[in-house]
């Protein structure tokens, strides 16, 4: 009896290792489906998504599109969407000599926006209620563009100091990517289409000023230099602006390009010196507006006085 259970017993262990076999072997035969696995990795095109993200995309256009739309109004309610005089497109400008009643000066700043400079002169600005204009560098404007719209946002012209503000020789090719990017930029960022141009270290003959009149840019120079590029003592910088500024004057300063401790710190003393002076600060388009009226004015006295000699030739020659 004992010997004929261990006989079942050891026959149960065969047959239950010969199945486990035989499910092992069955696996390892059994083909491998390549489309099922990687209909597991893929999933299924979704047009619904497809819509949906390009619906987001549509989205987006349309939110910059009203965005430029309210800078806009806003730069027009700010009176910031300006039109130069006729007579001052397509020339360049230093000063502004015809402005007849009131003494007045612009100032303007150079080469940003930059983050210490521009905001510490926009701060300064905002105090003393003053409006200036800022010829911007469109590499800095995309590198900081909410500083670009700072400007405008506080009441400021914008201007266009070529993309790279490099120095060398343009051809009409290049002079047109440097200034036509910035220009895009500057709209595109501000809502601001600006015409006002002004080349980087003052240079005249190096093609960018010929493309910019021959686009009816009105090409923006000084004619009170502060120097603060080479960083000068308070005191000296003061008096670089001081000793050359006249009335209907533009006075270059810089808010980029560097550090420009020197000039934060000789604005508010500026300022006060043009104060006490008796000086009323605007900007460059109302620079140039005052002096069109000016021009017109003196245009029309001519006339008026050409008139009245007229007359007496007329009657003495009647007697």
């Amino acid at each position: 009896m004992e010997s004929n259970k261990s006989y079942v017993w050891s026959q149960g262990i065969l047959i239950a290792l010969v199945a486990l076999c035989g499910s092992f072997s069955l696996g390892l035969m059994m083909p491998i489906n390549p489309n099922a696995s990687k209909a597991q990795i893929e999933q299924p095109v979704n047009l619904k998504e497809i819509a949906a993200s390009t619906g987001n995309q549509q989205r987006v256009e349309k939110f910059k599109t009203a965005m430029i739309t309210t800078w806009q109004q806003e730069a027009s309610i700010k009176g910031l969407a300006y039109v130069i005089p006729s007579r001052f497109q397509g020339v360049t400008i230093k000063s502004a000599n015809k402005i007849t009643g009131e003494k007045v000066i612009a100032l303007t700043f150079d080469d940003g926006p930059w983050p210490e400079g521009t905001t510490k002169i926009l701060d300064i600005l905002k105090k003393n209620n003053i409006k200036g204009t800022f010829f911007v560098v469109g590499q800095m404007l995309k590198a900081y563009p909410e500083l670009g719209r700072q400007i405008v946002a506080d009441g400021h012209i914008i201007g266009n100091h070529t993309w790279h503000h490099w120095y060398h020789h343009f051809s009409p090719q290049a002079a047109a990517f440097e200034i036509e990017r910035t220009s895009d930029l500057i709209y595109k960022t501000t809502g601001v289409k600006t015409t006002l141009f002004r080349p980087p270290g003052g240079m005249m003959h190096n093609g960018l000023v010929n493309y910019a009149n021959n686009q009816n840019y009105t090409t923006v120079m000084w004619s009170a230099d502060s120097i603060d590029y080479s960083r000068p003592a308070v005191p000296r910088l003061v008096k670089n602006v001081m000793k050359n500024s006249e009335p209907g004057g533009i006075v270059l300063m810089h808010d980029g390009g560097g550090n420009r401790t020197k000039t934060i710190q000789a604005l508010p003393q500026i300022i006060s010196n043009f104060r006490k002076q008796g000086y009323r600060f605007v900007t460059v388009p109302e620079l140039l507006e005052m002096e069109d009226d000016g021009i017109k004015l003196a245009q029309a006295k001519k006339s008026t006085l050409t008139a009245v000699k007229k007359n007496k030739r007329s009657k003495n020659s009647d007697q």
